[in-house]
């Protein structure tokens, strides 16, 4: 089966959930004997798991969606001036200088993209279509998130293909835009998403907040959780020399960074904790700096600075060396997520976490055995608490890692996801050529 998946990339800045389970399942299927190939959007993509895929452009380009967005003159530029703004060098460069990943920034830029034939981009994807249609013909396309559905009307239409959306942490994106554009995006998300053939949610939980959120009936949303390439992630071989809890994310104030700073200075001054230690990975953004700033002040003011790290790398190999170091894993975030990649990981390493209690965490509790789950109200001294008994307890948190590990193996195997992936894109493809479009 020959799979267009279409993906946004985050410029390589930050741990990019969405990015990291993307290419794996490309990855998954191209060993599974399907031509699966990955779509660039917007930035340049974290690709750790599939190597570059060459011979696929970027399409929409970041800097020309902002200047179409903002100026007539570009949506009729020529292509050699669309070509040069859209080289991954430059739209890397813009990336990490001028925020472009930032909602509120976006707001106008996000409906005009749902819009798709209606909206400003109307060029940029004139050369989508053009490209699937000259040599690229799918049986499939897959859009990474509900964000790019305003493509799927003409993709349907005029390459005669069927379009499967994955569902994943959407809202987040989309509850941050001010008004009246937040309304808006969700009244055009309602409207595109008949558009869809299947929508598929990274989690029961989300599922449940996208059905409700676009009004779809509950056969348009199934259920594939996401998926690890096991390769590399591996228990230490002995427990840290002292207990470290570590935090693997973007470090920006929606993943709790913050909290869990002010929960450690709260565990330093218990005496047989005096020597825990502190480990954050993740990226940030340009916008994201001041916060990190003021993050690294509260430590110091504390006393405590000189017992936490920021490390600066978070690709596949430094990410298993940074788990394998760890007692317990926390990423307090302040609303409920649809899959919490980072705990999947951590605990493919044998590290247990400790996560609020919301989003799809009492799932993967239930499913894992390898979590503790930390009820509202979510504060720094309700998590210290949280995190004590794994942190002072060395057994408890192997016992509760060992579980974990046992269940990702066994259920949140990347291969598993692309074999789930494969039946959905072969009924979608069935029902398609059947006429059930429309």
């Amino acid at each position: 089966m020959k799979i267009i998946h279409l993906t946004p990339g985050s410029g390589d800045n930050f741990y990019c959930e969405n990015c990291l389970r993307d290419h794996a399942i490309v990855q998954a299927l191209r060993r599974q004997g399907h031509d699966a190939l990955i779509v660039p959007m917007y930035l340049p993509p974290q690709m750790e798991e599939t190597g570059r895929d060459h011979n696929a452009p970027i399409f929409f380009g970041g800097i020309n969606v902002y200047l179409q967005q903002k100026f007539g003159f570009f949506r009729k530029s020529h292509r050699w001036l669309d070509r040069w703004l859209d080289s991954p060098r430059l739209l890397g460069w813009a990336a990490r200088r001028a925020g472009m990943t930032n909602s509120r920034s976006l707001a106008k830029t996000a409906l005009s993209m749902l819009k798709g034939e209606q909206g400003r981009q109307v060029k940029e994807l004139d050369k989508l279509i053009s490209w699937l249609a000259s040599e690229n013909r799918p049986d499939v396309v897959c859009l990474s998130n509900a964000l790019l559905m305003g493509v799927a009307r003409r993709i349907r239409r005029e390459i005669k293909t069927p379009v499967v959306c994955l569902l994943q942490d959407e809202d987040e994106f989309l509850d941050d835009l001010p008004q009246p554009q937040q309304s808006q995006c969700w009244d055009e998300l309602i409207r595109r998403a008949a558009e869809i053939d299947q929508f598929v949610a990274a989690s029961n939980y989300f599922a449940r907040q996208m059905l409700q959120r676009l009004q779809l009936d509950q056969d348009r949303v199934k259920v594939v959780y996401n998926g690890l390439l096991l390769e590399g992630f591996q228990p230490a071989d002995t427990p840290p020399p002292t207990p470290t809890i570590g935090f693997l994310s973007r470090m920006y104030p929606k993943k709790g960074l913050d909290l869990l700073a002010d929960a450690f200075i709260i565990l330093k001054q218990i005496d047989r904790l005096r020597h825990a230690r502190l480990r954050i990975s993740g990226g940030k953004t340009v916008s994201d700096e001041a916060f990190v700033e003021e993050v690294k002040r509260r430590l110091a003011a504390a006393g405590v600075i000189k017992d936490v790290e920021f490390l600066p790398g978070f690709e596949r190999r430094r990410r298993q060396e940074f788990l394998r170091t760890l007692s317990v894993l926390s990423v307090p975030a302040r609303r409920g997520e649809a899959c919490g990649r980072y705990a999947l990981e951590a605990m493919a390493c044998g590290v247990p976490i400790v996560q609020p209690a919301k989003g799809v965490f009492p799932e993967l509790a239930e499913l894992t055995k390898g979590a503790i789950l930390l009820p509202e109200p979510i504060d720094a001294g309700n998590l210290a608490a949280a995190l004590v008994p794994l942190l002072l307890d060395g057994d408890k948190a192997r016992q509760l890692g060992q579980k974990a590990r046992k269940a990702i193996i066994e259920r949140f195997n990347i291969e598993n996801t692309a074999k789930q992936m494969t039946q959905v894109f072969e009924q979608v493809k069935q029902n398609f050529h059947m006429g059930s479009h429309g």
